[in-house]
């Protein structure tokens, strides 16, 4: 991955990924209007179940990006949903294409799509079909929610499915190893059949389902899966998985903690703790049951022991950084870490801690940015100190991004995106630009300070 999600915040781990965007020609305005509503179905609770799933939204993902979903399965695009405009049956085949088309980019990880047709009426748009919806206009289109809801309920089952049948996988030489894209090469050649190819196989997976169960509601099956894979894992020194599975269970235990969220995006989230209907019963330690979990473990006494503490989830986003530090291709992994941390931080009101972590992440090296890029990150640095209290430093970074709009290498400078991000920086260093903040005798003062 080469660019960062500088917006992800740890309860990202229990969402799905759904791309929706556009075939074809459509208005950029009536697109992002009906994006808006489809993005307004952001939870959704499962029928014959306590269980909720969330969805993350994105019009733009790059398909590199959705390499890494084995990795952390938050990343793999699992939905399509496409809008298009068709005024004619005889438009009608090459949309169907173009939406076929579209479907290929993210194929290998895609659990199911939607296709929205606006204007076409007629015999075909009259078909019933579950993977299409017909409509004659942009403003003729009221069940729209509740066709999405039906879609992610769709992608609850498929996932569902996936999280049971890797649950239940216990051969450790059948299981497959997991790699993100930059280690692939590494693993020709070894030995499949040794015990440590064969626990590095194991640890990889039982995070893998730790995801899952996160994803699908599971939250203390969650927990229980990423603490084995933190053993599994530390014992084979498979550190960049390591990392993963102990970020993974800072995010179960953030979303524990912390139901309201990180961000202040969603409200209101409440943690789904699954408990079998045969909990009561006594197993063995990590017997399975039917939904591929020990059942001794989803019991309150499970929750208080598998939960990281506040203090401890941030030791083990420090510990999870240290791993991923090690690699020059998880940089970007890293530095989301970094910013997913400094949240919880802030949450937590402890600014001095949040601000090493951001320090961690000024020097974080991602390779060549465009300068656009660069003004990404230090703008977003900017909000972050901001947020933790440090204004002064906030208003550094924000200059920073200012100067970058109007860098040498810029064919077109952006003269008034800097001074509006100069402007802004004037609270954090007390300046003012209110005649009324500059009596004569104040002026004075202030040029007795400057000297």
């Amino acid at each position: 991955m080469s660019v960062p999600d500088y917006l992800q915040c740890a309860e990202d781990h229990q969402t799905v990924l759904v791309v929706v965007q556009p075939v074809g020609i459509v208005p950029e305005d009536q697109f992002f209007k009906i994006y808006k509503r489809i993005a307004s179905v952001s939870q959704v609770s499962i029928r014959d179940s306590q269980r909720l799933l969330y969805i993350r939204y994105r019009h733009h993902y790059l398909p590199e990006n959705n390499e890494w979903g084995d990795f952390q399965t938050h990343r793999k695009v699992v939905g399509l949903i496409a809008i298009t405009t068709c005024a004619s049956a005889k438009e009608w085949p090459q949309t169907a294409e173009r939406f076929h088309g579209q479907k290929e980019v993210y194929s290998s990880t895609l659990y199911d799509s939607r296709l929205l047709v606006f204007g076409l009426q007629g015999d075909i748009a009259e078909q019933q079909r579950t993977d299409v919806a017909f409509y004659p206009g942009f403003e003729e289109c009221s069940d729209v929610e509740k066709r999405v809801e039906d879609f992610v309920e769709s992608i609850f089952i498929v996932l569902e499915s996936k999280r049971l049948d890797r649950a239940t996988d216990k051969s450790g030489d059948k299981i497959p190893l997991l790699c993100v894209p930059f280690e692939k090469k590494d693993f020709v050649g070894l030995d499949t059949d040794s015990r440590h190819y064969k626990k590095r196989c194991q640890g990889r997976m039982r995070k893998h389902v730790g995801d899952l169960c996160l994803q699908a509601g599971m939250l203390q099956d969650a927990l229980v899966h990423y603490h084995m894979a933190v053993e599994l894992l530390r014992g084979v020194n498979d550190f960049l998985w390591l990392g993963a599975a102990l970020e993974g269970l800072c995010s179960a235990s953030v979303i524990f903690h912390y139901p309201g969220g990180t961000a202040g995006k969603t409200a209101g989230r409440k943690p789904s703790i699954s408990q079998p209907a045969d909990a009561g019963k006594r197993h063995r330690p990590g017997a399975l049951t039917a939904n591929g979990i020990s059942a001794d473990t989803s019991a309150e006494i499970g929750r208080a022991k598998n939960c990281l503490s506040p203090e401890d989830i941030i030791e083990k986003y420090k510990e999870a950084i240290s791993y991923y530090g090690k690699y020059k291709n998880a940089g970007v992994i890293e530095l989301e870490a970094c910013v997913k941390a400094v949240r919880v931080l802030a949450i937590q009101k402890r600014a001095r801690e949040a601000s090493e972590f951001l320090q961690n992440a000024v020097y974080i090296n991602l390779g060549q940015l465009s300068e656009e890029e660069k003004i990404q990150r230090y703008s977003i640095l900017s909000e972050l100190y901001e947020l933790i209290g440090f204004h002064r430093k906030s208003a550094f970074f924000k200059r920073v991004a200012a100067m970058q709009c109007v860098a040498p290498t810029i064919p077109e400078p952006g003269w008034r995106a800097c001074y509006k991000l100069l402007l802004e920086t004037l609270p954090g260093y007390s300046l003012s630009l209110d005649p009324k903040d500059f009596s004569k005798g104040r002026r004075l003062d202030y040029m007795e300070t400057r000297r």
